[in-house]
């Protein structure tokens, strides 16, 4: 248990599979209340939100399209609103959209994958960093980026990997920018990672060319990401960092 989450207000855009969804359990598991956000998988959102109960934290859906910038204010205000204040905000929601080499590239593709990665992450910092300054006790906000943004993604996943690079360079301007409120903003950069995403996009072959750089010689599990957030959540324990990215991919990349 981190005394320190029990109680604390976190909304995590992208919980109901995968990742996000590993983290708001475990949050759940520390007494935290936990916002779960959700866009086209509502049973899935409710699981989840069942699951953070029974492991003794307190859960609210919360619905929405991501891409579209009105829609992420109203995620960060409905989280205030049903719970009464924000401390940790997770910017998890996002995704590779398709694989697509440079030439296949459509203006639509280019506009999906940027809204969804970087638009939703700076959107919504903006609208939980307004209530976080309200507040005047600080907070929290972990952005979710890729060992893509620093090696350049697999086949076809360059758009992918240079929005998240975006996502890794915001990170450090905005934890400079807001650590005067008391905001600390650092980011968790998960490897592979078996989750729907690679359901999704990548062939058992692809797969096993992705083990086969990894000295762990294993693909990661969602589960073994959530210990990140949590640690970057917590006041207790990362309260002098910011600005960072934890790398949680089983040695694939050492910076």
């Amino acid at each position: 248990m981190i005394e320190d989450l029990k109680n604390k207000v976190v909304l995590i855009t992208g919980a109901s599979t995968g990742i996000g969804a590993a983290a708001a359990i475990a949050f759940g598991r520390n007494g935290a209340k936990v916002a779960v956000h959700y866009n086209k998988s509502k049973a899935e959102a409710e699981k989840v939100a069942a699951q953070v109960e029974k492991a003794g934290g307190k859960a609210l859906l919360v619905g929405g399209d991501v891409t579209d910038s009105a829609t992420c204010r109203q995620i960060v205000d409905k989280t205030v609103s049903g719970f009464g204040r924000i401390d940790v905000l997770i910017n998890n929601a996002g995704g590779l959209v398709q694989r697509a080499p440079i030439e296949t590239i459509t203006d639509e593709l280019f506009d999906h994958v940027i809204n969804l990665n970087v638009r939703s992450t700076m959107i919504c910092t903006a609208a939980a960093a307004q209530h976080m300054r309200k507040q005047g006790t600080g907070g929290a906000i972990i952005n979710v980026t890729s060992v893509a943004a620093r090696h350049g993604g697999g086949p076809g996943a360059s758009l992918y990997a240079g929005s998240k690079g975006f996502v890794s360079t915001i990170t450090h301007g905005l934890a400079k920018e807001l650590v005067k409120d008391r905001i600390r903003v650092n980011a968790v950069a998960p490897g592979v990672i078996t989750t729907p995403f690679h359901d999704r996009y990548s062939t058992p072959q692809m797969l096993e060319g992705f083990k086969a750089s990894i000295p762990m010689n294993r693909l990661g599990t969602a589960d073994e990401c959530a210990g990140a957030f949590m640690f970057l959540a917590s006041e207790q324990l990362s309260g002098y960092m910011t600005g960072q990215i934890l790398e949680v991919n089983g040695g694939q990349y050492m910076p």
